[in-house]
């Protein structure tokens, strides 16, 4: 799953990887939440033909994915995640997977590794692209409004199975559009589910970088580059052959 990410790049570079005319400032954030608002892209009206703008839109939305249908959000358990398995045909997110696909611009996420032994803490780790940058994972949006009229918006992130260098931390990802790719996943006209499903796979074994970080990053409160600082501790193993010849992860 991905429970907690990153987004520390300046305005001025999200909005020229994500093609956006226009994007009011943010401080950095190191450690984002489900339930705070999050920054997504969404596809806009179609762009003047012969310019390079793209018409994608730059929106504040809650993470913690509501469908339209239910009826009182407030016990309605917040989905941060939506499986890229089974989106499409999930009821929760079915709707949102034809109409409402974004892109949530990060710096990386936070994992934490399975506990090793009884009464282990999970290890949390600090996985960034090797490259750098900001990056794009792929998201799900959705409008929820009550009878009453009040109305909000809140998304979530798509994940898949994890790579092979990953696996040993989590068996789950979240999935990374490449720039590339940034039209196709957001084109819910042109585009229906079963044509950006290729999309949604995981990033190549070599895309993240895995850092063991302190404790501290458990604490929501807690936001400080600090955080992404590197500390002592064993580094997941890498898989190795088992007896049969095949890979074995943990």
């Amino acid at each position: 799953m991905c429970g907690r990410y990153a987004l520390i790049e300046k305005p001025e570079s999200v909005a020229e990887t994500f093609g956006l005319a226009a994007l009011e400032g943010f401080p950095p954030r190191y450690n984002i939440a489900p339930s705070q608002p999050i920054l997504v892209v969404a596809s806009g009206d179609a762009p003047p033909r012969g310019g390079n703008e793209t018409g994608r839109r730059a929106l504040l939305v809650r993470w913690g994915f509501v469908p339209g249908w239910v009826k009182d959000p407030s016990t309605f358990p917040m989905l941060i995640n939506a499986r890229a398995e089974t989106a499409a045909e999930k009821p929760s997110f079915r709707a949102a997977m034809r109409h409402r696909r974004v892109l949530v611009p990060a710096s990386g996420f936070y994992e934490w590794r399975r506990p090793q032994g009884k009464g282990a803490k999970g290890e949390p780790f600090w996985l960034r692209p090797r490259r750098g940058g900001v990056i794009a994972f792929a998201g799900l949006m959705e409008n929820w409004s009550s009878p009453e009229g009040s109305e909000f918006d809140s998304a979530a992130i798509v994940t898949t199975a994890a790579n092979a260098a990953l696996k040993p931390i989590h068996d789950r990802m979240p999935v990374v559009i490449a720039p590339e790719d940034f039209s196709r996943w957001l084109d819910c006209r042109g585009q229906e589910p079963r044509d950006v499903a290729d999309l949604m796979r995981a990033a190549p074994d070599d895309f993240f970088e895995a850092i063991p970080v302190s404790e501290k990053v458990n604490r929501v409160a807690n936001s400080s580059p600090d955080l992404q600082e590197p500390v002592s501790r064993a580094a997941p193993e890498k898989p190795k052959p088992d007896g049969g010849g095949q890979m074995s992860f943990l």
